[in-house]
């Protein structure tokens, strides 16, 4: 299901500027056409910032559509037209690229990250990730180190984007199984007990991203 004519867009632009790329812009869609939307030029709602785009920006996009589910899609500027205001075409996704997350329902992806541990004994160990997502990640670890079901780590991940810029975040993990692996190592599931909304949205962009890269293979 696309938005449709004057729905809200979210937007976040590809940029070499980790701060910049972080930032979230709002439009609307003004008119439709086939093959793309024409949508009013993106607004920094925190400051009224208008933002400037050109041919060929990469966005990150999404839109709310009722119970709250956020849809995801990725698309770039086709150009522009000018009307009683200046609109800016960008490229309509394919119907199956668009991702749904609902509020409590996030999707993971597998995923070979790097991350810190800190238990509660004040033990610190680097691990690599098995998968990621909104509310949780998994990581291999070897027999040595000593976890139970239960347990509360401190944790940071790092987190590439396709724009080459990379985040940390941040966030508490409660271990909810182990599995121990035929070579002898084990492998954690986490779930996330304490994470900020804005830690929580940058990992959901990187399994998005991830998502997108595996559908155009």
């Amino acid at each position: 299901m696309y938005p449709k004519i004057n729905e809200y867009l979210y937007i976040q632009v590809a940029s070499s500027d980790a701060a910049e790329a972080e930032v979230e812009y709002r439009s609307r869609i003004a008119e439709t056409e086939d093959d793309a939307f024409l949508i009013e030029i993106p607004m920094q709602e925190s400051d009224g910032r208008l933002k400037r785009l050109f041919m060929g920006d990469e966005l990150s996009v999404y839109f709310i559509t009722e119970g709250g589910i956020k849809n995801y899609f990725n698309t770039h500027v086709l150009g522009f037209k000018e009307d009683v205001i200046r609109m800016v075409r960008i490229q309509k996704p394919e119907a199956d690229s668009i991702f749904k997350i609902q509020r409590r329902s996030f999707f993971r992806v597998n995923a070979d990250l790097e991350l810190a541990v800190k238990d509660s004994f004040g033990k610190r160990f680097l691990v690599r990730t098995d998968d990621i997502g909104g509310g949780g990640t998994s990581f291999l670890v070897d027999h040595q180190v000593k976890l139970e079901v239960g347990a509360k780590l401190s944790c940071w991940v790092l987190v590439p984007y396709r724009n080459g810029s990379i985040e940390h975040v941040d966030f508490e993990g409660e271990v909810v199984r182990i599995k121990k692996l035929e070579n002898g190592r084990q492998l954690a599931m986490l779930k996330f007990v304490a994470i900020t909304d804005n830690e929580r949205q940058k990992i959901i962009r990187y399994c998005f991203e991830r998502q997108f890269d595996f559908r155009n293979r």
